[in-house]
């Protein structure tokens, strides 16, 4: 027995059924009525979308030439694994994520050289200032975590990031509806009209960033864009004398998926922000296909500072570039019902005043 295809109703989904006294197909669930050879040509534009897109990106391949790891060394810290890069010189230090300390493991090489690199613009004390500024008008942070807060430690460090360029291609049909509702004085009418609408466009991505340290938050790096670009250089180990260097750890080809998802899904609002007029409107299919991608590996400069409170470590970074700071902090609870018990008694003498208000003017 051969398999019967079923079709679904553009507007809500739901099967279409052929109805021979209109010649139409009907659906039972919204009442919609589409024209036989108009739900072939829909279905036909449908399947145009369905072909698998292949998203290809041309990976990184700079390396190091003779000499220039020379000095180089990777410090392990003992507590949660990370991997630093410093000079044959770096004295005992305390690993940058988590306080504890590092210790040295042996000659930095085998690792892809960076292609670019965004010098640090800020120092030390910018950092200091930056912090200050981030946890002084917090009126919910405890007061000792204010007053008695000290920083256990602030390192520049160059993080890891792969840049990924590429150019999408997107192509997509929306379901449109218009609705015009009048009566005739006994009656109620509602008109649905209802609109293929196709969109395409493409979209260039220039340096979109994925850090590729599995230690840096990536929620905190992602808080600390924007960098600017254009300010960056070609890569000199020069530029990394003073401070550390996170090693990475993610290569390229990890933060590919996920690098491809946002692409598509950039591209998909983008395109679907220019549907306008219509009273609803639903995605009915399409693809995203990109362009030969290309990656390249830079350093972005970044301040980390470490403080405690209580047992709570505490972990903040700056933007070496442009001085953004980011940070968790902590919340003073006995605050937070101290302004709840505020603002309801506000609130309360409003509502007082208001009802006297009212009772004497009516």
């Amino acid at each position: 027995m051969a398999d019967i295809q079923e079709y679904k109703c553009p507007n809500c989904g739901g099967i279409l059924t052929f109805e021979p006294g209109t010649q139409k197909m009907k659906c039972p669930y919204c009442d919609s009525e589409i024209d036989v050879q108009a739900l072939a040509d829909y279905d036909n534009g449908l399947n145009n979308f369905s072909e698998k897109d292949e998203m290809r990106w041309e990976t990184p391949g700079n390396v190091w030439h003779e000499g220039e790891t020379e000095g180089m060394r990777i410090y392990v810290c003992k507590s949660c694994g990370g991997q630093i890069v410093g000079d044959e010189n770096m004295g005992s230090t305390a690993c940058p994520f988590c306080g504890n300390p590092v210790v040295m493991m042996g000659q930095f090489s085998g690792d892809l050289k960076p292609d670019l690199v965004i010098p640090f613009k800020l120092d030390k004390e910018a950092a200091k200032k930056a912090y200050l500024n981030h946890i002084g008008n917090r009126k919910l942070l405890p007061s000792l975590f204010r007053n008695k807060n000290h920083i256990d430690e602030i390192k520049g460090m160059y993080v890891p990031c792969w840049l990924f360029d590429t150019g999408a291609d997107g192509r997509m049909q929306f379901m449109g509806t218009r609705m015009r509702v009048w009566a005739d004085g006994r009656n109620q009418y509602t008109e649905t009209q209802y609109f293929d609408v196709y969109r395409e466009g493409h979209m260039e991505f220039k340096g979109l960033p994925v850090d590729g340290s599995s230690k840096m938050p990536n929620n905190l790096m992602e808080s600390l864009e924007p960098y600017d670009l254009s300010e960056a250089v070609d890569f000199q180990t020069a530029y990394l004398s003073g401070y550390l260097t996170d090693r990475y750890d993610v290569t390229a080809e990890e933060c590919i998926p996920r690098v491809n998802e946002r692409v598509k899904q950039t591209t998909f609002d983008t395109i679907a922000a220019t549907v306008q007029g219509y009273q609803t409107v639903s995605y009915q299919g399409g693809d995203v296909r990109t362009e030969q991608g290309q990656i390249k590996y830079a350093m972005y400069p970044v301040w980390i500072l470490n403080t405690t409170f209580g047992k709570e470590h505490y972990l903040f970074a700056m933007n070496g570039q442009t001085g953004k700071m980011v940070g968790d902090l902590p919340i003073d609870n006995g605050k937070v019902w101290k302004y709840r018990l505020l603002w309801t008694g506000i609130l309360g003498v409003i509502f007082s005043i208001a009802a006297v208000i009212f009772r004497f003017f009516v």
